[in-house]
């Protein structure tokens, strides 16, 4: 079997919303279901001895629900820097010297300090 070919990355805005859309997207379903799985554990919740079984999965679960608040403000932050670079360049196309390098690198750090965690990795 042949080894499929790679794939060209085209960065242009249209691609790059489509990503950030994307990501968005995935964000919300993952907040969603965490949420889901926090409220039936909260259902499930009787006596106070349960709270030693289900306590760490509630704690879990809000972690993920707040790292996904983070993300989408970082996501934010990107979006806006793209939105005022593409307004004051009035070009569709772009390149990653034009976003903002802060920004990058604020998200390459967090995301390089998450290591523990499943999702999203950056590498």
């Amino acid at each position: 079997m042949a080894r499929p070919k790679k794939k060209e990355i085209s960065l242009n805005k249209d691609s790059v919303l489509a990503l950030m859309q994307e990501i968005y997207n995935e964000l919300v379903e993952q907040r969603a279901t965490a949420i889901r799985i926090q409220n039936k554990m909260l259902a499930m919740l009787k006596d106070p001895e349960d709270m030693t079984v289900i306590g760490p999965v509630i704690k879990e679960q809000q972690k993920i629900v707040n790292d996904t608040i983070e993300k989408k403000l970082s996501l934010s932050k990107l979006q806006s820097s793209i939105w005022e670079k593409s307004s004051n360049n009035n070009s569709e196309d772009f390149n990653m010297a034009d976003i903002d390098d802060e920004t990058l690198q604020t998200l390459i750090h967090q995301d390089l300090g998450n290591d523990d965690k499943k999702g999203y990795d950056l590498k």
